[in-house]
């Protein structure tokens, strides 16, 4: 089976690594970036480089985004629009799902298929079938190029057919993780002011993230619940140990924002009644400020 042409567009770290495992699996690629020294390699390799969007787009039907956010996106492909009839436009760049949903209806409104995409992969991910990719938009679009689609992260989890619901996995997963990361910053910054190196709490910090799927399924049946009960643990006890975490911070000289921000937090959440409570009970705090939020 011949391998769909494919253009890509943006050569980034992401978008430069796409391009190369598109090239490894027999795809005619067609790059455009707006610096085109970052193609330099890839063309070497066989890859064609468009010298506008225009002529990028007209090239395939299948186009793959990686640019910043949606407003690249336009810069990008409006001065390109009269090549767009036909095309189905992958975006694969990080935004909002309302910034997704108004970018589909711009491409229908040109003729184009628009699918949404959240990659949950850094750029060495790029081909490993362990990683995957969250998708959402037209059907008949996804099916068509899946198998493409699949080049690029071994699983593609199709949301359906709201352009938004993409994005919005996309950005929960994203502040799962750049929370996370941060905290391990935290934690090491105040190991160094204590003569501790990365690499000596590595091993701890590695068994605490470890445990967190256990930890995780089992508020998330309670909180499906409704149940908050403060029989495992309460969000007075949370607020108490987040307290320690920040003293144990300001005392060794160490940037405290982090812990400070979910001290305060905890605080909201007493003061909301929630003081005998899980410290679960912090999602409805959240939700109550976050009214009509799309559901899956």
């Amino acid at each position: 089976m011949t391998a769909t042409p494919v253009t890509l567009i943006g050569l980034g770290p992401m978008g430069h690594a796409m391009a190369t495992v598109l090239l490894d699996k027999g795809h005619q690629v067609t790059l455009w970036n707006r610096t085109a020294s970052r193609a330099d390699d890839l063309v070497e390799r066989g890859a064609i480089l468009a010298a506008t969007p225009e002529e990028a787009v007209a090239a395939n039907e299948l186009v793959i985004l990686s640019l910043t956010d949606y407003d690249a996106m336009y810069a990008v492909l409006e001065p390109a629009a009269a090549a767009l009839p036909g095309r189905v436009i992958v975006n694969l760049s990080s935004d909002t799902p309302e910034k997704a949903r108004k970018a589909a209806k711009w491409a229908a409104g040109h003729g184009a298929a628009h699918l949404t995409g959240g990659v949950l992969a850094p750029p060495h991910g790029i081909g490993k079938p362990e990683f995957s990719t969250f998708y959402s938009g037209p059907r008949a679009a996804y099916d068509k190029h899946r198998a493409t689609l699949e080049v690029l992260t071994g699983e593609t989890d199709y949301r359906g057919e709201d352009a938004g619901l993409a994005a919005l996995m996309y950005q929960l997963n994203m502040v799962i993780f750049w929370t996370s990361v941060s905290s391990y910053w935290y934690a090491v910054a105040l190991a160094k002011a204590n003569g501790l190196s990365a690499t000596d709490i590595l091993p701890y910090a590695s068994q605490n993230m470890t445990g967190m799927p256990e930890f995780l399924s089992f508020y998330a049946a309670r909180i499906d619940a409704g149940n908050h009960e403060g029989d495992v643990d309460r969000l007075a006890m949370g607020l108490a140990s987040m307290e320690h975490v920040v003293d144990t911070h300001t005392d060794s000289g160490v940037d405290a924002a982090l812990p400070s921000a979910v001290a305060d937090l905890f605080r909201r959440g007493m003061e909301a009644g929630h003081a005998a409570d899980s410290f679960s009970s912090i999602v409805e705090l959240l939700g109550k400020e976050a009214p009509g939020m799309p559901l899956l």
